[in-house]
């Protein structure tokens, strides 16, 4: 009954307010928190849509004292008759605004009602709906099917857009060409994809006067500020949205030759960078996003990859290990410099690629990792893949709004016994110094603001706490943690998304109430975004062995046993899928280099560093349902382990990344004979659409659009599964005559691995 009890919690914690936690009760001191052995995270989705979502129609009340800035919130202590509230962040008692004056206990505002834990707030920001900003970047090298299969899809596009936003286009080969958005005639201005050009030399050479360029500063709150700007190359789609098809429909492939042997002369870093510094001369600090549609590497000019001879091949793992990547160090600090520059201007930097070699996406991480930007990694612009993607991107909800947010401020307020460490996601660092800063960094730390240029309703950062050295609380007292969003809404509004939450103390980390409140799975989840961080930093095996360490001193700190004695190592149910979680990392993408290239791995760990719980945990350890002819559409969640592996039922599959149909070589068979489409059979036709069904559901609401794979025992892409499942059977134990197949690896099974675990756990030498 407890677990279920700590289970719905946390389901409600998430669903409510996008929070989760590892530990949901903490230490009353630093010295019992460095027990615990992981750090204290949240999960925090600052996006997400919830069931009751209702926004307050002003401005929020703050705390007036200066090192504080809290906002008012259902935690907070208030005394209805003497006008006054206490901050649960700095105890500072403050008192209502005039307009709070007719407040009560039975006519209370809407942030102080119990369930009003995370609340929306629609303030004035002195630009009235400001217009979100669309640049289209679009590679021209690329053979004509994939190109025409590419303007289809970005036509698409545009007819998802909302209609006041500003949309302009560049397009790029050798050179690359700003379009203006001109009814009257065609006219592109060319510049070399080999040369730098600053904002200002844009402004001069795209003939832009300094009334139409850069806005002012988003005036405060209250204060009527200027309308956003248009200029020739970015417009209101609403007025041009006839001239933007024509625009689209007559992009030309690259007219520059390629001679055999070569590649395409493709100039992307001279594109992104005019794209950069384009909105950074027009529309700084209003919310816009650079979507970049890329069909290969870059080979000439700012941020080449590789040169474009074909006898030289793109770097692999082995050829950056040995530190022989020719361009890999200079086009990684050139990318990195413009993300930085994206970032300070509030523009998200977006990858879309379709190629069947790799692009450079080690190189241009840091543009949608720093800006928030959507990466999505295709085989074709021709492929529902890519295609669907971009319709999810621009998919309405029910208010008829792109789920979307731009331009965004992350503010994390800490009651005093916390210290903030630091943060891992897409964001970067505001700054932003304060007493409440902790002295160890985590992730991105040293400040307690982070900026997100873009926010979807899976984004989710990661955030890590500290307790204070001596910390001024006792047991039963509460800490707490407001997370307060500042963000330019679709439709033009400026909001503030406050969530407040508390935890209690408890005085010793030996306590079994943080044992059994311990969030296994949001544990897991933050355990991976910290390893994967370390490995930008780090080589590979050290943070294989630190992820070791860790996994058998949490062990050793939360099971019982007797020293020395493995069969008597018992680890509690708040713990029990903890040590599954971290062998399926230690063989995921994200540890592993075998059989990626560089480029997928970079789209892993990024994917990674920026999805929710729920989604991040299915990455680690993929989910996988048996459908069998004797229960029909039902489906029944089994181990991921090759034991599961049967020759009469079909498997679904799901590692986030990849949705797989695996069907036994039995299911087969009765398919090839077509038993399936025989009246006397039809619960075999259920049971074989059953999978499928459910597999298209998981597609069609995920995004990226997961690449989905139907195969079959025997099959070339069945090793899709075979490489994920438990090799509890492998090839070395040929006289196996149980339920399962063999698996060829030399990889240790799950078995093998919690052995060596528990004997480590219970030596006294550890």
């Amino acid at each position: 009954m407890m677990s279920q009890d700590v289970n719905s919690f946390f389901a409600d914690s998430e669903s409510r307010d996008g929070v989760r936690m590892s530990f949901n009760c903490w230490p009353a001191s630093r010295i019992e928190a460095a027990k615990l052995v992981l750090p204290l995270g949240v999960m925090y989705t600052p996006f997400k849509k919830r069931e009751s979502e209702f926004v307050l129609p002003y401005e929020p009340v703050v705390c007036r004292t200066n090192n504080c800035k809290a906002i008012l919130n259902s935690l907070c202590n208030v005394d209805y008759r003497a006008k006054l509230w206490s901050c649960v962040i700095c105890n500072q008692r403050n008192a209502f605004p005039a307009s709070y004056a007719h407040a009560s206990e039975t006519q209370m505002p809407g942030e102080l009602y119990q369930e009003s834990s995370t609340v929306e707030y629609s303030v004035s920001s002195g630009i009235k709906n400001i217009p979100p900003v669309f640049l289209y970047v679009v590679d021209t090298c690329i053979e004509p099917d994939e190109l025409n299969a590419l303007k289809r899809t970005l036509l698409e596009s545009l007819h998802s857009l909302p209609p006041n936003s500003l949309c302009g286009l560049i397009t790029f080969g050798k050179y690359v060409y700003v379009h203006e958005i001109n009814p009257l005639v065609e006219k592109a201005y060319a510049f070399k994809g080999t040369k730098e050009y600053s904002s200002q030399d844009l402004l001069k050479l795209l003939k832009l006067d300094r009334q139409t360029a850069a806005p002012a500063p988003r005036p405060a709150y209250g204060v009527h500020g200027p309308s956003v700007p248009t200029n020739k190359f970015l417009k209101p789609l609403s007025e041009t949205l006839s001239l933007m098809e024509e625009i689209f429909e007559g992009i030309q492939r690259d007219t520059f030759e390629v001679q055999t042997g070569r590649r395409y002369i493709r100039s992307v870093g001279a594109a992104l960078s005019i794209a950069v510094n384009l909105l950074e001369t027009t529309h700084t600090n209003i919310g816009g996003r650079i979507m970049s549609f890329i069909g290969g590497a870059c080979t000439d000019g700012l941020g080449m990859i590789v040169d474009d001879d074909l006898r030289n091949t793109i770097r692999t793992h082995h050829v950056i290990e040995q530190g022989q990547a020719k361009y890999l160090k200079k086009a990684t600090k050139f990318y990195e410099a413009l993300a930085m520059k994206a970032s300070k201007n509030g523009h998200a930097v977006d990858i879309y690629t379709a190629a069947l070699d790799q692009i450079g996406l080690l190189e241009m991480k840091s543009l949608p990792s720093l800006t928030g930007g959507n990466l999505v990694l295709a085989d074709s612009f021709e492929s529902s893949l890519f295609s669907e993607s971009l319709k999810k991107v621009f998919a309405r909800d029910e208010e008829g709004n792109c789920p979307m947010a731009f331009n965004a401020v992350m503010d994390v307020r800490v009651s005093k016994e916390l210290r903030i460490s630091g943060c891992i996601g897409p964001c970067v660092s505001m700054g932003v110094k304060h007493p409440s800063v902790a002295d160890m960094e985590i992730g991105v730390g040293g400040t307690t603001q982070w900026k997100f240029c873009s926010l979807l309703p899976t984004t989710t950062p990661a955030i890590f706490f500290d307790i204070v050295p001596q910390a001024p609380t006792s047991a039963g007292g509460q800490g707490y943690i407001q997370f307060v969003t500042n963000y330019q809404h679709i439709n033009g509004e400026r909001r503030i998304r406050v969530t407040t939450i508390a935890r209690s103390y408890l005085t010793s980390s030996d306590d079994p109430v943080i044992r059994d409140w311990f969030d296994q799975d949001a544990a897991a989840v933050l355990l991976a975004r910290l390893s994967v961080f370390r490995l930008e930093r780090e080589d590979a095996p050290d943070v294989m062995r630190w992820l070791d360490r860790n996994l058998i001193k949490i062990c050793q700190k939360f099971s019982s046993f007797t020293a020395n004695q493995p069969e008597s190592y018992l680890l509690p149910q708040s713990l029990e899928f903890f040590p599954q979680a971290v062998y399926h990392l230690r063989r995921s993408p994200f540890l592993q280099f075998f059989n990626n290239s560089p480029d997928e791995t970079t789209f892993y760990r990024s994917i990674l560093l920026r999805e929710d719980t729920e989604s991040g945990i299915t990455m680690i350890q993929p989910y996988l349902l048996e459908y069998s002819s004797l229960t029909g559409k039902e489906s029944t969640p089994v181990s991921l382990d090759a034991t599961s592996l049967k020759k009469d039922t079909i498997l679904l599959m799901d590692t986030f990344f990849h949705v797989l149909v695996y069907h036994g070589a039995d299911v087969v068979y009765w398919k090839n004979q077509g038993f399936d489409q025989l009246p006397e059979y039809a619960h075999l036709k259920v049971f074989m659409e059953a999978p499928l069904e459910d597999a298209t559901e998981i597609v069609s609401n995920r995004f990226p659009v997961p690449r989905y794979v139907v195969t079959e025992e025997g099959a070339s892409q069945a090793r899709f599964l075979l490489s994920k499942v438990n090799p509890s059977i492998t090839h070395t134990q040929p006289n196996y005559q149980g339920e399962g197949g063999a698996i060829l690896t030399d990889d240790v099974s799950l078995e093998v691995f919690l052995q060596h675990l528990r004997k480590l756990v219970v030596s006294s030498q550890n």
